[in-house]
């Protein structure tokens, strides 16, 4: 009687969990899939089952390749930006004497805590071609006469743009993660390496990264698969994909695709390859950043 009270108590805490799990996970998932083979405006009874066609136009379609290689580039370059960064600024807050090291940590952990599109429009006003701060301090060295940057509409800068932003929102976050990890080295571990003669890299190196390898490969992980939702909110709030396309990403394009162009189908068909795209590159950073864990 008690092990059936138990099991009861036991599901009645689960149930909850899982029904939300399956009506708002799952079966939105599986009618991802299923809208994928359809073409569909969205807004009609009237449905064409069309099967892997819209997958077909995908491989042709320039504009999501575009979106693609957007997509790439900004995780490849945020990702590594960011995480570098956060574990120097980490291991210099941790490891070194500097004055003001909580303020610091305020400091950089703020961008954290603000809203994407309050960040995104601190950024629109930095980058303003005419009355831009970025561009008032390159005019000193450049002088009055030249020729602004317009970081916001040529097309062979925007998306560096885009990544600035993106790598200041993240690194105070991760810095954060990383000095936890630091912390909880135990400092006899640092003080026999000086007394080998080791110097801070060298320790930083050797001793610290390896030491929180766990630590560093899941934040990658998770921050790698972050970054597309991430890449969505910054691109529609400060570029909207534009000019012609050229900060366009993933979620931005099947958004167009399925709530602006009435193609909802096809834009399910993007969602898809976002989807099966997420789970290829996370089982990719787990295999190359996999190594045994090492324990003192």
């Amino acid at each position: 009687m008690k092990n059936r009270g138990k099991s009861a108590f036991i599901f009645f805490c689960i149930a909850p969990s899982v029904i939300l799990f399956f009506v708002f996970m799952l079966l939105p998932t599986v009618n991802i899939f299923r809208m994928s083979l359809y073409k569909w405006g969205g807004y009609s009874s009237n449905k064409t089952f069309v099967g892997f066609d819209n997958f077909l136009k995908l491989s042709r379609d320039m504009k999501f390749l575009q979106s693609f290689q957007n997509t790439i580039f900004l995780i490849l370059i945020v990702s590594i930006v960011t995480i570098i960064a956060a574990l120097i600024f980490a291991a210099l807050l941790t490891r070194e004497k500097i004055v003001g090291q909580n303020f610091f940590r305020i400091v950089f952990y703020i961008p954290n805590i603000l809203s994407i599109v309050i960040i995104s429009a601190i950024f629109s006003a930095i980058l303003d071609a005419k009355n831009g701060l970025l561009n008032s301090v390159l005019m000193v060295f450049k002088g009055e006469g030249a020729e602004p940057i317009y970081w916001l509409g040529d097309q062979k800068v925007v998306i560096y743009s885009v990544a600035m932003a993106m790598i200041w929102q993240a690194i105070g976050y991760y810095m954060v993660m990383y000095m936890a990890s630091m912390a909880s080295v135990p400092e006899s571990v640092y003080e026999s390496a000086s007394l080998e003669g080791a110097g801070n890299v060298h320790q930083f190196f050797s001793l610290t990264l390896p030491l929180i390898w766990t630590n560093i490969r899941t934040t990658l992980t998770f921050f790698i698969i972050s970054n597309i939702n991430l890449s969505f909110t910054i691109v529609k709030a400060m570029t909207s994909g534009g000019p012609d396309g050229s900060t366009e990403v993933f979620l931005s394009y099947m958004y167009k695709q399925a709530y602006t162009n009435s193609s909802y189908g096809y834009g399910m068909a993007v969602g898809v390859v976002v989807f099966l795209f997420s789970f290829a590159l996370s089982g990719i950073v787990n295999l190359i950043t996999k190594r045994e864990p090492i324990e003192l």
